[in-house]
């Protein structure tokens, strides 16, 4: 038995079986674990302040603690419900939070986890948050104090897990997908039919896949802006340079991102120009962090970007039809909507996008 299933196990013991949040890399076992749930006692959130949400309800209606998962960078999301709501001299909502921890002292880890990294526990001492740090051999000890403090002093407490603790050879992801469409097969054909567009990628597998295959091509990078951070915010960045700039413009998003803020869309719907078009490369799982599923099939996508203002909707789950299917997207001289349907593959041994300064005075000077 690995250390998640022993973490579980003690939770059921404590009477606490509800979980809710966004996966997360060092909790990637964790959060695979909870995925063979029932329904209602997981639920994967589209953002972290969701999360917090979701958690209080269900404590009002059982009186018992939840957990709540997220990334150390998610804690930006959480602030508002957690100081204008949750907090002990407000409604006074126990719960745990379990918390990766990118970007700990002593780690290596990529740079835009460094600024998060050395200011999260002084976060939580500001929020008034006790924590714990994950010892494998006092976990349960550690819990118990957690657990008790929060119902105590009706407040939320946080776990902290740094990269690795969780980590087993026996490790699954989790559900794969079986669409026929590669992303890195997409992303070649778009950066040979979009020569002239500047592409705003979101974080994670598709930024860093776009940022590999113009390397191996040898094609400058320098009308690309990569997204190595800000989940959920890859419309808003796209939008604001379109508005105020001349050049065709494609915000390459995630369904990941597209769901934690997802208000994002009909503000870029509304307020888009002919020279912005916006893809979605739908895999319906946080593939980055373990393939976890999202709630993008859901919703009709074609129904809700034509309701919010995009003037058409395309949708690709064909290989064999992207030239055709991308010609016509990004001839259109309107603010359109492009559904990628893609499997959860993605090339080994990506590269990390570094001298992120650099790219950006590049992505500026360029014409």
């Amino acid at each position: 038995m690995n250390v998640s299933d022993n973490i579980i196990n003690f939770l059921k013991r404590k009477n606490i079986n509800f979980f809710t949040g966004v996966p997360d890399s060092v909790l990637k076992e964790f959060c695979n674990k909870l995925t063979k749930f029932k329904k209602k006692q997981h639920i994967v959130a589209a953002n972290e302040g969701g999360a917090i949400s979701l958690a209080a309800g269900y404590y009002l209606a059982r009186k018992k603690l939840p957990i709540v998962y997220l990334q150390n960078s998610g804690l930006g999301n959480v602030i508002n419900p957690l100081t204008s709501m949750i907090h002990k001299e407000i409604y006074g909502i126990p719960m745990i939070m379990f918390i990766g921890w990118r970007g700990s002292k002593n780690i290596k880890d990529e740079i835009q986890h460094k600024v998060q990294g050395k200011i999260t526990l002084s976060q939580l001492k500001l929020l008034g948050i006790k924590y714990k740090i994950f010892d494998k051999r006092r976990f349960s000890k550690q819990l118990d104090y957690l657990i008790s403090h929060a119902n105590k002093n009706n407040q939320p407490v946080a776990f902290i897990f740094k990269k690795g603790d969780l980590d087993s050879l026996k490790d699954k992801s989790g559900k794969i997908n079986t669409n026929k469409i590669n992303r890195n097969d997409f992303i070649s054909n778009l950066i040979s039919q979009a020569k002239k567009f500047k592409i705003f990628a979101t974080t994670g597998f598709t930024s860093r896949e776009l940022f590999q295959i113009r390397k191996n091509k040898k094609i400058s990078t320098r009308n690309d802006f990569y997204m190595v951070g800000g989940m959920g915010h890859t419309s808003m960045f796209a939008l604001g340079f379109s508005l105020f700039s001349k050049d065709n413009v494609i915000c390459l998003d995630g369904d990941g991102s597209f769901l934690m803020h997802m208000g994002a869309s009909v503000i870029s719907a509304n307020f888009a120009k002919g020279n912005f078009k916006y893809i979605l490369l739908n895999n319906s799982c946080h593939e980055s962090v373990g393939c976890q599923p999202t709630s993008i099939d859901k919703i009709n996508l074609r129904k809700f970007s034509l309701s919010i203002g995009y003037k058409k909707y395309f949708l690709l789950k064909n290989k064999n039809n992207t030239k055709k299917i991308l010609n016509n997207f990004l001839k259109l001289n309107k603010p359109a909507f492009l559904e990628v349907k893609i499997n959860s593959f993605s090339l080994p041994n990506l590269i990390r996008i570094k001298d992120l300064k650099k790219l950006k005075v590049n992505f500026i000077k360029s014409k």
